[in-house]
């Protein structure tokens, strides 16, 4: 058993300190990039640890919540603090001094030796919270901002603070007791993690002199050169962002461009050459295993070139031609938006009379049935999880856990003390408490009642496992926002408010568990101690939330008529698109409710089919699966990530995915198959590098020229060149700026 760090080579492929072979993890990837060694004796929590990572924390937070409102929001990853923080550690390791200090009997000092890469993980623990609270979807505030800024409700400081802390311990509290089936197994190896577990080696191994460069050598060339390219996307030329090419060959096509447009259309021909679009919204292509990048070509392809061309413009579904082929606005029957302060009530509840005279509420297509597709996704990972992984499941619940096989990682954890699942109960215990604290005190802001906060617990317990097997397996996360408002959106029709406190207490407690889970694996290949782990994540979590409240309050507060498209000037950048989506969600799922557009007499009636139809195709696979075990390509077959091919659009676009995927397969594919030492020493490095300099870059673009309104004005500067790709194409519809059939 290993004792002492050894260094390893970029190219080790040979077994650690006399391991055998079978202790070796299985999974071809990890055991190519994680070190199967440990030094037990390095510190950890120390104060430098403390310094950057609370730092590192509180930057991100702010820097997260301050882009979130923006027209064109940014999401600031950790790896951008994950590089900063090297130099200034080992700045603080040269400078601070040595000497011991004693505090009530514990013997510490402020510099116990060199800056070392477990003191560097742990600080990128603390980021990650920075990340995970702040940006991505940031649900709590976002359902916070809807109700400041959109229904003009007056929701006390100290309301909205117990909210967002409660959402994220409670995932918290999620996440330690789903240990043991999510982090401990090894067929649970989180993809995601291998980019950063690159580059920590990369940044503090030392690498014997080989033909080509070194990890960091090829890192540094790589953040340069994608620091450099993206002032083109990012400020010079945006239309490489969205490159539809189809648009100018055919300039008055209706038809040409909803399908050739890369940001309001199908996207067939367009692409990008944009890393930041390529990875916004499936993540990095290059930490994504090759079999769920094809699952997801598949429901991509199926359901961009086939279904939604079929239901337009054969079938004209839902009265499709009537709108858009591709938006997230909501539309009268006569193909204008909806105004849904029209149809509201003082008290923020659904005027029925008015509702009923204004008229019916109308989606576009792709909109439509990218919801039907979430109602497929979310009973085909029920059963999808059940039939392939339930009995290693119940195994581990009859705790088995002994009789696992483990590999090295596992054997070389079991020199540090676990944390005690009653640590995590406590947390668990304290967040639900206080949450029903809110339906108590503040239940005519909140709606929500507390059996509808028991209800949202009990969801999220339900879905949380399935999910994170998923994503632990294929790096996709199925999400289920729309299962949760569909469901309260019937047991509490007319109520937004109190669908927007069921979705986050039930989908962003698993949103925050995933990522607490994904940061616990992390520490699991790094070899972090799990109490250290369980501090830094617990304080981290603390810190973030506060500061990701106290900004949104600050900017809600003092950015007049914030995220209010009319009433603000047409070139304010403070329109708030990410929130505008949740709020979108309230009015359909809350406020009008799913019995009116989902149940009898519903013009989207037939959508909840998908629900049946996604729960009984896992099965024929399973059932292939055991009769041709031989072939074992078909449990590679997975219902759920195929259904994640048309996940989250609209916002995403088909551009968007379709550059993930050929991306992705490139490098997952025919890199990995026929220049395997290259992928080996670079392929995590080079994501992790093109995160960096897309990052470093867009934060200097934003504070050196945007922020100042010094922005280009020419024709490479628009998205996309494609304005008839926004028309609808039914006869007699009248819009502003498009032809009348």
């Amino acid at each position: 058993m290993a004792s002492k760090a050894e260094t390893q080579n970029d190219m080790d492929t040979e077994k650690p300190n006399g391991e055998s072979s079978e202790d070796r993890c299985p999974i071809e990837e990890v055991a190519l990039v994680v070190p199967e060694t440990d030094d037990p004796s390095l510190p950890v929590l120390t104060f430098r640890a403390w310094v950057l990572g609370l730092g590192s924390c509180v930057l991100l937070i702010f820097l997260n919540t301050f882009f979130t409102y923006r027209t064109q929001p940014l999401t600031i990853s950790a790896i951008l603090m994950q590089i900063s923080v090297l130099p200034i550690g080992k700045f603080m390791a040269a400078t601070l001094p040595r000497k011991e200090y004693s505090l009530l009997g514990w013997r510490f000092s402020l510099n116990p030796g060199p800056f070392n890469m477990k003191e560097h993980v742990i600080i990128t623990i603390f980021a990650n919270c920075g990340v995970s609270i702040g940006g991505g979807d940031a649900y709590s505030i976002g359902a916070i901002t809807v109700m400041k800024a959109y229904y003009n409700q007056s929701v006390s400081f100290l309301c909205s603070l117990i909210i967002v802390l409660t959402t994220q311990i409670l995932g918290y509290g999620w996440a330690g007791m789903l240990r043991r089936y999510l982090v401990d197994p090894v067929d649970m190896w989180w993809p995601a993690n291998l980019a950063q577990v690159s580059l920590f080696r990369a940044l503090h191994e030392k690498e014997t002199k080989s033909k080509g460069f070194t990890r960091m050598q090829f890192f540094l060339i790589a953040m340069a050169a994608s620091f450099a390219y993206y002032a083109l996307p990012g400020y010079i030329f945006p239309i490489l962002t969205f490159f539809s090419w189809v648009c100018w060959a055919w300039p008055h096509s209706i038809t040409a461009q909803q399908i050739g447009s890369g940001y309001h259309g199908l996207g067939i021909g367009a692409f990008t050459l944009d890393w930041a679009g390529i990875s916004a919204y499936h993540g990095s292509p290059l930490v994504t295993p090759f079999s769920s990048i094809l699952n997801v070509g598949i429901g991509f392809i199926m359901f961009i070139y086939i279904i939604v061309p079929l239901c337009y413009w054969k079938f004209d579904t839902f009265d499709a031609r009537k709108f858009p082929i591709f938006s997230n606005q909501l539309f009268t029957t006569t193909g204008h938006k909806y105004d849904t302060k029209k149809i509201l009530t003082p008290q923020f509840d659904l005027n029925v009379n008015a509702y009923n005279s204004y008229g019916k509420l109308y989606l576009s297509p792709l909109f439509a049935l990218s919801i039907g597709s979430g109602f497929a996704r979310f009973t085909a990972t029920l059963t999808h999880v059940a039939l392939f992984h339930g009995r290693d499941i119940l195994r581990q619940s009859r705790s088995a856990m002994k009789n696992v096989k483990e590999d090295i990682h596992a054997k070389l954890m079991r020199s540090y003390k676990p944390v005690p699942e009653w640590w995590f109960l406590i947390l668990l215990v304290g967040s639900i408490v206080l949450s029903l604290l809110v339906s108590f005190v503040w239940k005519e802001d909140v709606q929500l009642p507390w059996w509808g906060m028991l209800f949202a617990f009990g969801l999220a317990w339900l879905v949380t496992l399935p999910i994170g097997v998923i994503q632990a397996t294929t790096n996709q996360q199925p999400g289920y926002d729309i299962i949760a408002q569909f469901i309260i959106g019937y047991v509490l029709p007319g109520k937004p408010i109190a669908n927007l406190l069921f979705k986050i207490y039930g989908r962003t407690s698993t949103i925050h568990a995933l990522s607490f889970l994904s940061d616990l694996k992390l520490g699991h290949y790094m070899k972090i101690p799990p109490r250290c782990m369980y501090t830094a994540q617990l304080v981290g979590t603390v810190v973030a939330g506060t500061v990701n409240l106290a900004v949104a309050w600050w900017m809600l507060g003092s950015i007049e008529n914030i995220c209010d498209v009319e009433s603000l000037h047409p070139d304010s950048p403070w329109t708030c698109p990410k929130y505008r989506v949740t709020f979108d969600a309230s009015v359909i799922w809350g406020l009008i409710g799913p019995k009116r557009l989902f149940g009898p007499g519903g013009l989207y009636r037939n959508l909840v089919w998908l629900f049946l139809i996604g729960a009984v195709l896992p099965v024929p696979v399973w059932v292939l699966s055991k009769i041709f075990p031989e072939k074992k390509w078909i449990p590679l077959i997975n219902i759920p990530v195929i259904s994640y091919g048309f996940a989250g659009m609209p916002p995403a676009t088909p551009t968007n995915i379709a550059s993930w995927l050929i991306t992705g397969t490139i490098f997952n594919y025919f890199v990995f198959r026929y220049h395997k030492r290259w992928w080996q020493k670079y392929n995590y490095v080079l994501s992790a590098a093109l995160d960096a300099g897309t990052a470093f870059m867009a934060v200097l673009l934003f504070f050196a020229l945007q922020n100042e309104n010094r922005n280009l004005k020419w024709w490479g500067t628009a998205i996309d060149h494609c304005p008839l790709a926004t028309c609808p194409t039914a006869p007699g519809i009248k819009v502003d700026g498009c032809p009348v059939f």
